[in-house]
């Protein structure tokens, strides 16, 4: 027992040491880094160089010498023939959207986009691979009107759903000229949802008064501590039958050919369903696309990294580094009562 309360002494000692240095280098690192804007790097990779590793490890794997020899010389020639022909390919652009509550992919998606604008043209193709199942309506807003650009600069836009597209996920969706979807994929949720929990009667009861400032009639129409009315409840209401209404003109404007009253219900359906309610194209996943357009297109991937603070770098270090320490502490603990 006098080991083990020694040990905890010990370890107490160190992670005050661990904490406190962290504690200094975190400061330093955020009083250099105020005030300097954040850069980031473009990555840009071509698809077909992935395609192409992959069928060659296959041909190695399957094929004797003699056919891999066959195929060797039928490439070389094909590739030949090509360039002599002076045969241009056109460019597909691939881009991911990994989308939380704030779409905070979008500070990516706004630099990719701003990228490939610089040099794509209207014989090219950019293709998103989509995942949302929607959030805050301003953040998806932008999310969309950062494709919009796409569109309105006359390049292409084929949209990717392997997962899901819903709510603000089917808000960015809709603005491809060609919706692919994979056949059990989410996609709709065209509606608009806003929900909290009010915990006045619960501060009534203790006798805890809770008063709501305003200036302006409507400038807090639910709120969680406050007692809320009848009349700020449907303002609430009004304000999100407007939003919806506004959700339905954005998707009817880019999908015309949809019965916009009979998909605008909140529901969800699959890509099969969506397919045959037109909300979607063509079932097929985003591989399957990219693998076809590979043999006629030159594909490149690009991804925006946003560079981390050294603050980030030093938490994040610093994060491990305690982790670490404690499952050491753990495992050495554990082996101290089993001997």
């Amino acid at each position: 027992m006098e080991f083990f309360a020694e040990y905890i002494g010990f370890l107490a000692k160190t992670v005050t040491l661990v904490v406190a240095i962290l504690v200094v280098l975190v400061t330093i690192a955020a009083l250099r880094s105020k005030g300097r804007q954040r850069t980031g790097e473009l990555q840009v990779n071509k698809l077909n160089d992935f395609f192409k590793q992959l069928q060659q490890r296959m041909e190695h794997a399957v094929l004797d010498k003699d056919q891999l020899k066959a195929v060797s010389k039928a490439e070389a020639k094909a590739a030949k023939q090509e360039k002599k022909a002076a045969v241009h390919k056109p460019r597909v652009y691939v881009l991911d959207f990994d989308g939380d509550i704030k779409a905070s992919a979008t500070d990516s998606l706004r630099h990719e986009i701003t990228a490939l604008l610089s040099m794509a043209t209207p014989q090219d193709e950019v293709v998103l691979r989509l995942e949302s199942g929607g959030g805050m309506v301003h953040s998806y807003g932008l999310a969309s009107s950062q494709l919009a650009r796409i569109r309105q600069a006359g390049v292409p836009l084929t949209i990717c759903i392997d997962k899901v597209a819903a709510s603000g996920g089917y808000m960015m969706a809709c603005i491809g000229e060609k919706i692919i979807s994979a056949p059990f994929a989410i996609l709709g949720s065209i509606g608009v949802v806003a929900q909290l929990p009010n915990v006045h009667r619960l501060l009534k009861k203790h006798d805890i008064d809770f008063e709501v400032l305003t200036a302006g009639e409507y400038k807090r129409t639910l709120t969680v501590f406050g007692e809320n009315t009848e009349k700020g409840r449907e303002k609430f209401q009004e304000d999100l039958e407007a939003t919806h209404e506004l959700f339905k003109g954005f998707v009817a404007r880019y999908r015309p050919q949809l019965d916009i009253d009979q998909i605008a219900t909140g529901e969800v359906w699959l890509g099969l369903t969506a397919l045959e309610k037109q909300l979607v194209d063509e079932l097929k996943t985003s591989d399957e696309y990219l693998a076809e357009r590979a043999k006629s297109a030159e594909l490149f991937h690009l991804h925006y990294a946003e560079k981390k603070s050294l603050q980030e770098r030093v938490g994040l270090a610093g994060s491990i580094a305690l982790d670490r320490f404690v499952l050491s502490w753990l495992s050495r603990l554990n082996q101290q009562r089993f001997w």
